[in-house]
């Protein structure tokens, strides 16, 4: 089992990709054809079943680009049918102490890190041959990434102690959550919130973990990625209404 976003961390590159709630395959390969990196199910905000998981995760792997899922709560069951999908990382929301962190780590990987289930499954290429279980449980464990969302203030404050969590890889911002718990309504555009955002990347950076956020265009990609972020993401729509707003500009009403 190889994960070449991890693989591309490991080695210090800044990656591009997408969080989507949509459910057509087709949106996956394009963006996995375009040179995206990876590619994550919204599994929060999206109507995504777990069989439409398993078609989604099918067209990125023939196209070459990380499937990775946000999972709507730290359900351990909910998580191993994703995992199972074959889905090579989880981004969780809502996590904001190393308690919650370590229970993810436990979710994410097979034993003796963690207590994730075994079964003939998809990711496990239903145990038909080809590796013996001890190769796949190694490979799975080295192969998943455990990220972690960090939305709140107080997800912030405990950000030391959550960086010292064993087999967390690395923390993805989320500004806009962010933005609320701290009282503003109207969006992370405030410098408050900006400071907060560089303040929480400086100590996943300290600490030798993967900082990952959002970036709203290119300029502001390369800024994050000039801080140290290395995971950079857009959303589906964000990206299409950019362009649909260029290609519209000259329009007449």
């Amino acid at each position: 089992m190889i994960n070449s976003l991890k693989k591309r961390l490991a080695e210090d590159k800044t990656c591009y990709g997408v969080i989507s709630p949509t459910t057509d395959p087709a949106i996956c390969e394009y963006l996995g054809w375009m040179g995206m990196d990876f590619y994550i199910i919204d599994g929060e905000h999206g109507p995504i079943t777990l069989t439409e998981t398993t078609h989604l995760v099918r067209a990125m792997e023939c196209a070459g680009i990380t499937p990775l899922a946000r999972v709507r709560s730290l359900d351990e069951k909910l998580i191993l049918q994703f995992l199972d999908a074959g889905v090579m990382g989880i981004m969780m929301p809502g996590t904001s102490t190393a308690v919650d962190c370590e229970r993810l780590v436990q979710a994410v990987k097979y034993h003796p890190l963690g207590e994730r289930g075994l079964g003939p499954v998809r990711a496990a290429r239903y145990m038909s041959g080809g590796v013996t279980q001890q190769q796949y449980i190694e490979s799975a464990n080295s192969a998943t990434l455990v990220l972690p969302m960090v939305e709140s203030f107080q997800a912030v404050e405990q950000l030391e102690s959550m960086c010292k969590v064993p087999g967390v890889d690395g923390f993805i911002i989320g500004p806009r959550d962010l933005a609320l718990s701290m009282g503003f309504t109207d969006g992370p555009q405030h410098q408050e919130v900006k400071e907060l955002i560089d303040k929480a990347i400086a100590i996943m950076v300290k600490n030798g973990k993967i900082a990952g956020t959002v970036a709203a265009n290119a300029e502001q990609a390369s800024e994050l990625s000039a801080k140290g972020v290395r995971l950079l993401l857009n959303s589906v729509q964000g990206l299409l209404a950019t362009g649909v707003a260029a290609f519209m500009k000259d329009r007449v009403l």
